[in-house]
């Protein structure tokens, strides 16, 4: 549907004339020129019926000009059919550790060994898929916390920066879970209560960051967040070396202790993925939610128009300039002495004949 956002601004299409009206006109001073011969006033009184003519497509091309400036001033604009948001669900920020551990291979998908980042990144990002009706946001963090994707109903964009998502963007060597949390209450704690939910994934214990854990966790029981927490890793791997065969525990710096502590604060869990089957029972776990009502939002798509109309009339002004340069007149006059020459050359001929 097309829509003026300033209507009123058609008042001003008769200004012009109105002024035209109302101004005392300048006085004219005609000058008389007198010409010797007929054929020379033929031709001024044909170049007089083309100015004539050419002062009416001023007029026209003057007025059409300003009908459009007038048209775009009213900033037109088309609005597309109402969008119904959706009126329930949560506010989930998403908080995904990508330090250097998390490039261990202790997962197996189908019989192939598997990384954590790669397996994290194909269970959450089916997760960010179904959460329809959730605002999500997305953080990642090692040894330090950065907001990669604000709270949004565009899950296809949050799914893609997380399959983006790259160990090494961030500095590796470190985790910093406490700035990860805090960073993840600064964007929730503005969201209405009961909404406000954390899910943060990591493999190891906090060893940066400006803020520990636990100072998070008493920050996001403050603002009423609720954050559930997921360590990820396998108990037992089989390292066959030199010697021989020995099992090794991948997750052993695991710190499930304070985990479990910042989720039981909060009123959430804490999760513990060994595998990839676990990981998925989590996050079908974590998919089954409350809701929470919202207020009801529609929107419709705007597209604004305006720079149509100015466009044309800026063209129409240029080609209006363009013809009306002096150059044009003086090209013109410069044929009218050709001619004259032409045919005095002419009768010249004649006569010595």
């Amino acid at each position: 549907m097309l829509e003026f956002t300033w209507p009123y601004i058609f008042l001003a299409l008769p200004l012009p004339l109105i002024i035209y009206k109302l101004l005392a006109r300048a006085p004219r001073q005609d000058a008389a020129l007198y010409v010797p011969f007929f054929s020379v006033l033929s031709r001024l009184q044909s170049d007089n019926e083309n100015m004539t003519s050419g002062r009416l497509l001023n007029l026209i091309c003057c007025t059409l000009i300003w009908i459009l400036v007038v048209l775009a001033s009213s900033r037109p604009q088309w609005l597309g059919d109402p969008v119904q948001l959706p009126s329930t669900g949560r506010d989930l920020m998403l908080s995904v550790d990508i330090s250097g551990s998390m490039e261990a291979q202790d997962m197996v998908v189908g019989n192939r060994q598997a990384s954590r980042i790669d397996v994290v990144k194909a269970v959450v990002g089916d997760f960010v898929e179904r959460r329809e009706g959730d605002r999500l946001g997305l953080i990642l963090f090692a040894a330090h916390a950065y907001i990669q994707a604000p709270l949004t109903f565009d899950r296809k964009t949050v799914g893609t920066l997380l399959a983006e998502a790259e160990i090494g963007i961030i500095e590796e060597s470190a985790t910093a879970i406490g700035d990860a949390i805090g960073l993840g209450v600064i964007h929730l704690r503005t969201r209405p209560e009961n909404s406000r939910v954390l899910i943060l994934l990591t493999d190891g214990v906090n060893n940066a960051g400006a803020v520990s854990p636990e100072q998070a966790g008493q920050l996001a029981r403050t603002e009423n967040i609720k954050i559930y927490t997921i360590g990820i890793g396998a108990d037992q791997v089989v390292q066959r070396t030199f010697f021989g065969a020995r099992a090794i525990n991948p997750s052993a710096e695991l710190d499930e202790a304070v985990l479990t502590q910042i989720a039981e604060a909060t009123g959430g869990r804490y999760f513990r993925a060994r595998n990839v089957n676990d990981l998925v029972d989590i996050y079908e776990e974590l998919d089954r939610l409350e809701t929470v009502e919202q207020d009801e939002q529609t929107y419709r798509p705007t597209r604004v128009l305006f720079y149509w109309p100015l466009g044309s009339a800026l063209l129409i002004s240029f080609l209006l300039a363009l013809f009306s340069t002096p150059w044009l007149s003086l090209a013109g006059k410069a044929r009218i002495q050709d001619s004259d020459e032409t045919d005095d050359d002419s009768i010249t001929t004649g006569s010595n004949a």
